[in-house]
């Protein structure tokens, strides 16, 4: 994994609850991040921490927890895809955010051009190669080269805030 050196605080952090409350106030859409092992076993998790980065070129990056079953997949794979949740499929987010051993067993997904699982009816879909994976504490970050964009379903999208998720009107 690309990263620098680890820098040495030399201050004590915020109170972990504290910045934990303070980050539940900011609202985020929901996706749910894919991809597959070595055998074609698709695993995934819910996310939050998912942003565009550049458009030129089209760069995307995801925050997986090194806790995650999945870290290790996706900590080797070069691929994975980011599914665009409708408010309409959170039962897709809950399940995700698990820690259950197949969270497709239940259906609600298919299989694109390229091979990756998504969410059927998901806002859009951005498949990605791997661009360079970021140590970041807790976390890894993910730093995707989209390779593929769709927008396939309609409705409003799924956003979480304050611990809970939350309906968006225009």
């Amino acid at each position: 994994m690309a990263s620098a050196e680890p820098r040495v605080r030399h201050r004590p952090g915020p109170d972990r609850e504290v910045f934990r409350d303070a980050m539940a106030r900011f609202p985020a859409g929901v996706t749910i991040v894919t991809t597959h092992d070595e055998q074609g076993r698709p695993h995934g998790f819910t996310a939050s921490s998912f942003c565009s980065v550049s458009l030129e070129p089209a760069l995307v990056l995801v925050c997986l927890a090194r806790t995650a079953n999945c870290f290790p997949v996706f900590a080797s794979n070069p691929r994975f895809a980011i599914s665009i949740l409708p408010e309409s499929r959170v039962d897709l987010a809950l399940r995700f955010a698990g820690k259950s051993a197949d969270k497709f067993a239940d259906g609600g997904f298919v299989r694109t051009p390229s091979g990756s699982m998504v969410v059927e009816d998901a806002l859009a879909v951005v498949e990605c190669v791997v661009d360079s994976r970021h140590d970041a504490g807790d976390h890894v970050i993910l730093l995707g080269e989209v390779e593929r964009v769709s927008l396939a379903g309609t409705g409003s999208p799924a956003v979480y805030v304050d611990r809970g998720f939350a309906r968006v009107t225009a």
